[in-house]
């Protein structure tokens, strides 16, 4: 069915709550929702140029993805001696060489509902959720995670042990979005719909959440979450862990004597050709 016929389907089907467990035509448009979900065709979140972020969340197919779970009865999908148990709606999705996503061999999973796009590269092991968007040239590193309807840009490095938050509900909450070109570094978290612009990086061992500052150094700005608006990275900042000492008069009388500070992320660059010199390795080991 045409996209606008399917999302008043599921609306529907979402809206009939627990009577569209029975209901054969729930089944069907959510089969229908994850084939488009995979293929490209629709996604939780999309560009917008008239959004103030520059993203417009679909909330239907959110709930269209939750509605899938609702659906779903436990199956034993057990296979090579190792047992697993899960909703049959979302069993792990196969691969062949035709589709030109390159997951080598070691215990990654991309669950079905999960859009990833030809030249994608998994490494072992490595966990992309359902109605997560990973685009073309991406390379997802060993350890790390795409949540539920994150949205991965082209060419993205999502190094080992990063960890990219999903969101499923509320049904209007942005998911976090990491735009073109950005690099993640190992063991970072980006979470609470944060956004990542094109050509950012993030250093090693870097969280970002809706309420983490971020000071932005090169142009004297504290970046912050606001009710209206997630977490926003600029366009190729370089940003890395740092620390802010706590003030005694912040209602931390003890911070001084002990010597304590509390960790923020701290923009100290925006990339440039020296920095974009550093990232060849990427082109070599695609």
């Amino acid at each position: 069915m045409e996209t606008l016929q399917l999302e008043q389907a599921i609306e529907a089907h979402f809206a009939a709550g627990a009577a569209a467990s029975s209901d054969p035509a729930a089944m069907a448009a959510f089969l229908e929702l994850r084939d488009a979900l995979e293929q490209g065709v629709v996604r939780s979140a999309s560009p917008d140029p008239q959004s103030p972020t520059g993203w417009r969340v679909n909330a239907w197919v959110k709930k269209g993805i939750l509605l899938g779970f609702r659906l779903g009865a436990l199956h034993d999908l057990t296979g090579a001696g190792l047992s697993f148990v899960d909703k049959h709606t979302y069993p792990v999705r196969l691969f062949t060489a035709e589709d030109g996503v390159r997951v080598v061999p070691g215990g990654s999973s991309i669950r079905a509902g999960a859009y990833v796009a030809r030249g994608v590269v998994c490494m072992p092991p490595m966990y992309i959720n359902a109605g997560a968007w990973v685009d073309e040239g991406t390379m997802v590193d060993s350890h790390a995670l795409v949540g539920s309807c994150a949205q991965i840009g082209r060419r993205v490095h999502l190094s080992a042990a990063a960890q990219i938050g999903g969101v499923l509900e509320p049904i209007n909450a942005s998911p976090v979005i990491i735009e073109d070109d950005a690099m993640v570094g190992g063991n970072c978290g980006v979470y609470e719909g944060t956004i990542v612009r094109s050509g950012a990086v993030l250093a090693p061992g870097t969280i970002l959440t809706r309420g983490t500052p971020v000071f932005d150094l090169v142009k004297g700005k504290t970046l912050r979450a606001t009710p209206e608006s997630p977490l926003i990275i600029p366009e190729k900042a370089v940003v890395v862990p740092g620390s802010r000492a706590i003030g005694s008069g912040k209602g931390h009388p003890n911070a001084q004597s002990w010597g304590l500070s509390l960790y923020a992320p701290v923009i100290v660059k925006y990339r440039d050709e020296k920095t974009d010199l550093s990232t060849t390795l990427e082109d070599l080991l695609r």
